[in-house]
């Protein structure tokens, strides 16, 4: 009798550990499920779209995005619509939204050793590659001939005010590695002739100032995918 209570409490206490790792799990994936919910639908808030310039009412006085936000990046019939921030180092805006506040998104950004009013002759801007062409996730489709001819127009205004305004041509696509010194060195030239050399896609000389975007072309690899501009003067 001793050894049958014995094993039938084990067996309890068995099937007490089997049903708590299943709500182990079951809690894992829910969580799982609301940090993708969370980050995709913070991916596609546009309510931050008010705080644009050139918008009517826009005042920069009142708007709650900090004073890192530097310009603010449009380009023309596609997702990329965004405040581009940036601060003393590039990890900064990695997790941290417009506003101030962590977030897995993050924010695009403008590489800190470049000049905030973009009188560089190369600037380069980050954002996170999200899924469903969210933030930089969007520089994907530019990789096709067709798409980047048929959205080849932006526009960048410059400083929290937005008072300086440059359109944008885009002229060409390609992919890197993450240590690629032209592209990715700010101060190291040469990323037009990496693109020229390089390109998915080509479309012209640039006529002015280059602007780079720039984001991860999936998760698994250090390739990036890169799409330059330039600023029509």
């Amino acid at each position: 009798m001793t050894a049958l209570k014995f094993w039938k409490g084990a067996n309890r206490w068995y099937d007490r550990l089997i049903m708590l790792g299943l709500v182990l799990l079951l809690l894992i994936v829910c969580y799982c499920m609301y940090d993708n919910y969370w980050v995709y639908s913070h991916s596609i808030d546009k309510s931050i779209l008010k705080y644009k310039p050139g918008t009517e009412n826009y005042d920069p006085d009142e708007s709650p995005i900090t004073d890192d936000m530097v310009a603010w990046l449009t380009i023309d019939d596609t997702n990329i619509d965004y405040p581009v921030m940036q601060a003393n180092d590039n990890v900064k805006y990695l997790n941290t939204d417009p506003y101030g506040r962590y977030s897995l998104t993050g924010s695009i950004f403008l590489d800190s050793r470049c000049s905030p009013d973009f009188s560089d002759d190369y600037s380069l801007i980050y954002g996170h590659h999200m899924e469903y062409g969210k933030m930089f996730g969007a520089l994907d489709d530019f990789l096709d001939e067709g798409y980047l001819k048929a959205h080849s127009s932006g526009t960048l205004f410059i400083g929290k005010d937005g008072k300086k305004e440059y359109k944008l041509k885009l002229f060409a696509s390609a992919l890197a590695t993450a240590g690629n010194e032209a592209v990715f060195n700010v101060t190291a030239g040469g990323a037009v002739e990496f693109a020229r050399k390089n390109a998915s896609v080509w479309l012209s000389e640039p006529q002015g100032r280059v602007v780079a975007l720039s984001t991860c072309a999936d998760s698994d690899t250090v390739t990036r995918v890169v799409v330059f501009c330039y600023i029509v003067e």
